[in-house]
């Protein structure tokens, strides 16, 4: 018995679409905790280390960046939260690029949502201390230990 084409195509979309989706229903997720120090005039950098939990197992990070445009002052930030959209640990590492602005005089809320070439997702949110104003181009690295 001969299948009719259109349903031999609608059968091959399908098996393909049910593998799609099992691979991204195999992605993880972690918790994520890090502190980075940041400090600038005009071009700025930073640099910290942190911590990837996932699947019960810690992670050792370190991260590091530059800023262009509108940098000035130092601060401290202490980041936690979550990735998402991750395999094995090695996919968190990589490079986050993000424009930005803030003032940071004494303490202040800081809230990020960034994304790396392999699809990781970070969502962090914690507590910036400092004098830092900034209006600004920045990319974070960050590597497993």
């Amino acid at each position: 018995m001969k299948m009719p084409s259109t349903l031999a195509v609608a059968l091959a979309a399908l098996t393909a679409f049910a593998g799609l989706m099992s691979s991204v229903a195999h992605a993880d997720e972690g918790t994520i905790a890090m502190t980075i120090y940041k400090a600038g005039w005009v071009i700025g950098g930073s640099g910290g280390s942190g911590t990837l939990s996932f699947r019960g197992r810690r992670y050792a990070l370190s991260t590091g960046g530059l800023d262009y445009g509108f940098v000035f002052g130092g601060s401290k930030t202490v980041l936690r939260g979550r990735v998402s959209n991750i395999y094995r640990p090695s996919d968190v590492a990589g490079v986050y690029g993000a424009a930005g602005a803030g003032l940071a005089i004494g303490r202040g809320a800081r809230a990020i949502v960034l994304t790396n070439q392999k699809g990781a997702v970070l969502e962090l949110a914690g507590q910036q201390t400092g004098l830092m104003a900034n209006a600004d181009l920045s990319g974070l690295a960050i590597t497993l230990r």
